[in-house]
């Protein structure tokens, strides 16, 4: 994906069938969508690619047990339905993954056993396994560091887990191979109407490179999640509160706490919402949190108080207690769920599927919902997209279209490494990561600074926030040199991460 090419097409006095805000997992979607039906598409992102949300989830592909538990049999078959196509469009970055319940009377196993048989039957055809009665001896096994006193035994379901960010920058790269144009660090600062008040473009800038860019559209699509609130602004000043986010906040500590293949769900918290332990990239993510918030950050803090909801909770059920200062990275995402002002609901309570406006000027905004839903969410807006604008109706294709080239990647790396063998070497001893995976990064993943390596394109600030912090020299300088940067550009993005990676660290 090369970045200057795109800009160039966007200096073009042309215009596009569909152009879309937000640079996350549905915006993206749609992207793909729109692109893979025919139609000139462009999307635009004020920051990285997954910088917001659809880089901070649980890392679940889900249908969401929680809301069968609820009541919400729509949204669930839904959810399941999706997490069939993900795991199968892309099997490189998703699996499935084994998840236990512990119980503590037969009551609990036979309550929590029908409504999992329930949940394999809306899988249908999609199934990932059946569900199983476990002994107390064998939830043992599965989970080593459980606490057994008191433990009567447990339930063993199947769900999906992947890696986020990467599947959202694999789906940027496949919107591209489909022909859309997407632009990360790209804002849309205002929209270009007619007499009548009907959009007709918008106002692109250039976040880098500090200019500004007329684009025409015939329609525009708001997938901005969290910010759904100030795009919708932007068209009318008086549309507000149609998103009413939450805080949630994941803890990612060592495997030793809670080693194991075998995921756990806790599935009764104070705040009435599930909590998981999930094995992931040979660390453990605990979550989550479900915090009411009035302002809107990109990278919002964790409060103190939910850091130790989480610890209290894990520290009941296992035997291996985890402290504070044990804790490797927090990371804090904020959810846009849909606003509900007749029922005045707390935000555990608000449904997740999603919700689709049409506004008086023709933008489509598309919010709320769940990552593993963002290809149903993404059809639903294409397909109000080519009704506003009366393009030609093309057929979605999008349910059996493979994300992304696992050899085609790997091809690439081991060139990368052929042209230059130093590009072979670890990039911190502790973790896997080589330093090919930087140069693959910035010339087919459109990474533009050092956050966008350390956070979204390797994952080290998620997985170890202080070995980020000794790994991003390493990086920087690799990075400039590919990029034809000065030592000010190296001084300025190890100034501008290390700050940031202190608020992974708590």
């Amino acid at each position: 994906m090369d970045r200057s090419i795109m800009l160039e097409e966007l200096a073009k006095d042309s215009i596009w069938d569909i152009v879309i805000i937000g640079g996350g997992a549905t915006g993206v979607g749609c992207a793909i969508d729109a692109a893979s039906r025919g139609y000139r598409t462009l999307l635009v992102e004020q920051y990285d690619f997954a910088k917001g949300t659809s880089s901070k989830s649980t890392k679940l592909v889900h249908g969401g047990v929680r809301y069968l538990e609820q009541g919400n049999i729509s949204l669930v078959m839904e959810a399941l339905r999706e997490r069939g196509h993900l795991l199968k469009n892309a099997p490189h970055l998703t699996h499935i993954q084994t998840f236990i319940i512990p119980v503590y009377s037969l009551w609990e196993q036979m309550f929590y056993t029908i409504g999992l048989k329930i949940y394999d039957i809306l899988s249908g055809t999609l199934s990932l396994g059946k569900t199983k009665l476990l002994s107390k001896k064998q939830t043992a096994q599965q989970i080593p560091s459980i606490n057994t006193e008191k433990l009567y035994g447990g339930v063993l379901y199947y769900d999906g887990q992947f890696d986020d960010s990467l599947l959202c920058i694999e789906m940027a790269m496949t919107a591209v191979q489909q022909g859309a144009y997407v632009l990360n660090y790209c804002k849309a600062s205002n929209f270009i109407k007619d007499d009548e008040g009907k959009i007709t473009g918008l106002v692109v800038e250039d976040v880098i490179n500090k200019k500004s860019y007329p684009v025409k559209a015939k329609v525009v699509i708001n997938a901005t999640g969290v910010f759904t609130n100030v795009v919708m602004q932007l068209d009318d000043v008086h549309k507000h509160e149609f998103v009413s986010p939450s805080q949630g906040i994941h803890l990612v500590v060592d495997n030793k706490f809670f080693n194991g293949t075998a995921a756990m769900m806790i599935p009764k918290t104070n705040d009435g919402r599930v909590l998981f332990a999930v094995p992931w990239h040979q660390k453990v993510i605990l979550g989550t949190t479900d915090t009411p918030v009035n302002s809107i950050h990109i990278e919002p803090k964790p409060l103190s108080e939910e850091v130790d909801f989480i610890l209290t909770h894990f520290n009941k059920y296992c035997t291996k207690t985890i402290s504070r200062n044990e804790v490797l990275s927090v990371y804090v995402g904020l959810r846009p769920l849909v606003n509900n002002k007749k029922t005045k609901a707390k935000t555990a309570e608000l449904s997740r599927a999603h919700s689709l406006t049409v506004s008086n000027s023709g933008l489509i905004t598309i919010t709320g919902g769940k990552w593993t839903t963002y290809r149903s969410m993404a059809q639903d807006a294409v397909n109000n997209a080519v009704f506003v604008a009366k393009l030609e109706r093309k057929k979605c294709m999008t349910a059996n279209l493979p994300i992304g080239n696992l050899i085609a990647r790997l091809e690439i790396l081991n060139q990368i490494k052929n042209t230059e063998p130093a590009l072979s070497n670890l990039i911190h001893p502790k973790y896997l990561f080589v330093k090919a995976e930087i140069i693959y990064a910035i010339r087919y993943q459109m990474a533009m600074t050092l956050e966008d390596i350390l956070a979204r394109r390797i994952r080290l600030l998620f997985l170890d926030a202080r070995v980020a912090i000794e790994a991003a020299p390493i990086v920087a300088n690799i990075m400039a040199k590919e990029l034809m940067k000065d030592e000010a550009w190296i001084a300025d993005q190890l100034k501008s991460f290390n700050q940031l990676a202190k608020q992974y660290i708590f």
